[in-house]
């Protein structure tokens, strides 16, 4: 019989996308003022994966990608998820959004985003907030899955959140001792 118990603390991640290098600073500016300092931050990457956000936000989007320095426990992620959905809010111009922030988190085995959107592969967490696997990790890397985001797939991405995660098992191994 398994024994219930807290589970281990993760490394929280966001990927930012917005019209202009300016509004992407200051996004960048206000998740580490909430969050806490980074561990890491990712160049400026195109966003042209898809044409989904076109419409509202502009056909040429900027992306960076962030890890945050201070672990945090899974369950926090619909807190973390809904506090984001207000930010794009607070950034919005004439009700659309000039940025888009997608929180999740890396664990020893996955990384999960947040999403609003339910799925068959999208278990419901609480608040509207579902967890989207996105990567598992086997075999020393992570491996895409049917449904991964393509720009998660890319194998420079893939090389991107094995860092991470190996910066992840690092601190765990510190907190123990």
């Amino acid at each position: 019989m398994s024994r219930p118990r807290e589970a281990e603390a993760v490394k929280l991640i966001m990927s930012l996308f917005a019209v202009d290098r300016d509004v992407l600073r200051d996004i960048l500016a206000c998740v580490i003022e909430t969050y806490g300092e980074t561990d890491f931050i990712s160049g400026l990457l195109p966003f042209d994966y898809t044409s989904y956000y076109a419409e509202e936000m502009g056909s040429s989007l900027l992306r960076r990608f962030v890890s945050f320095e201070r672990l945090i426990p899974p369950e926090s992620l619909p807190d973390i998820k809904n506090r984001t959905n207000s930010l794009e809010d607070r950034f919005a111009v004439a009700g659309k959004r000039t940025v888009n922030i997608d929180p999740g988190y890396i664990a020893k085995a996955h990384l999960i985003l947040a999403t609003g959107k339910g799925y068959t592969h999208r278990p419901y967490l609480r608040d509207g907030i579902y967890a989207d696997l996105t990567l598992m990790y086997s075999h020393k890397t992570f491996s895409t899955l049917p449904w991964t985001y393509p720009d998660y797939a890319e194998k420079s991405s893939i090389e991107m959140f094995n860092k991470i995660r190996a910066r992840y098992v690092e601190q765990l191994k510190s907190r123990k001792g």
